[in-house]
């Protein structure tokens, strides 16, 4: 399998970091040390920074190429996984499905999109039970979940399908009779609305990570009831790109603090339990929505 420039950076870049030394990373991927050496600095000009502490006997990570490491680690861990399930996908899809997902999430962007899953898998049994509530996939029998969050448990083997963009939003009605916030310290003085369990709101921005408290105007446990009051008027949300992006498109709500967004690590993921043999309706799900939501969701056009 032909092997994309940016995973071959990548996997030298990390092999760079576990050898110690570019020479030896070259020689584990068999490159030249001529052609390692050209696609690190071609992966550094393309990000913009310096990956990497370099010493005439070894190089070590800078902050930056650490925290980068982390991730890069990560993307080729789900890569290869990604690609063992989709292998395994030549299988025959049959039989029951048990999928559970967020409400909103699955309601607007699962549901509308099973009648093409079911079309190509005729022989699949699908059953979609949509929750808010963290659900145990071993205890309760389910066969795939589709979760948001930052980290999948180690039990259980997590793709990443997107990411999870959560801006600043108002209606245009509470900016015009409450004034638009211009710095993070002016939310205090504004109407701020989050579910239960959903402040701090770990933000990011230009001077990196920051944690806003939230002292919700209403108590609620529904992610879709503070997105109704945002739309209506009653305060500041911080809301996922794919929950309000038809209310944006429509000017129902606006972005403030543009330059502030919520923690970009936090992900959309297809999670199910470890085993040896994954059924093949749990492999073809994920390949769907892989190719469904690709590298540019749809809910970010």
């Amino acid at each position: 399998m032909q092997r994309s420039a940016m995973d071959d950076e990548y996997a030298l870049f990390a092999a760079v970091v576990e050898h110690g030394s570019l020479s030896a990373a070259a020689r584990a991927l068999r490159l030249s040390p001529a052609m390692a050496s050209r696609r690190l600095a071609r992966l550094e000009d393309r990000l913009g920074a310096r990956l990497l502490n370099r010493t005439t006997r070894r190089q070590s990570p800078t902050e930056a190429g650490a925290v980068f490491y982390r991730r890069v680690v990560e993307i080729l861990a789900a890569s290869r996984e990604a690609e063992a399930l989709v292998a395994g996908g030549a299988r025959m899809a049959a039989g029951p499905l048990r999928i559970t997902a967020p409400t909103s999430f699955g309601r607007m962007h699962v549901a509308p999109h099973l009648k093409g899953f079911l079309d190509r898998h005729p022989r699949v049994a699908l059953r979609l039970d949509l929750s808010d509530a963290y659900v145990d996939l071993m205890g309760e029998r389910y066969d795939l979940a589709i979760r948001i969050g930052q980290r999948v448990e180690s039990s259980m083997v997590g793709v990443r399908l997107a990411s999870n963009r959560r801006v600043l939003c108002a209606s245009p009605g509470y900016v015009a009779e409450h004034g638009e916030p211009r710095t993070l310290r002016d939310l205090s003085d504004h109407r701020l609305l989050a579910a239960m369990g959903q402040s701090p709101w770990r933000l990011h921005g230009p001077n990196g990570a920051v944690s806003v408290t939230v002292d919700s105007r209403v108590a609620t446990n529904s992610s879709e009831v503070v997105r109704e009051l945002a739309v209506a008027g009653a305060g500041i949300a911080l809301r996922s790109t794919w929950d309000i992006h038809e209310d944006l498109a429509a000017g129902r709500l606006q972005v403030v603090l543009p330059d502030h967004e919520g923690a970009q690590s936090v992900g959309l993921y297809a999670v199910h339990p470890r085993s040896d043999l994954v059924p093949a309706s749990v492999v073809a799900f994920i390949a769907y929505l892989a190719e469904l939501y690709g590298d540019r969701p749809p809910w970010e056009d």
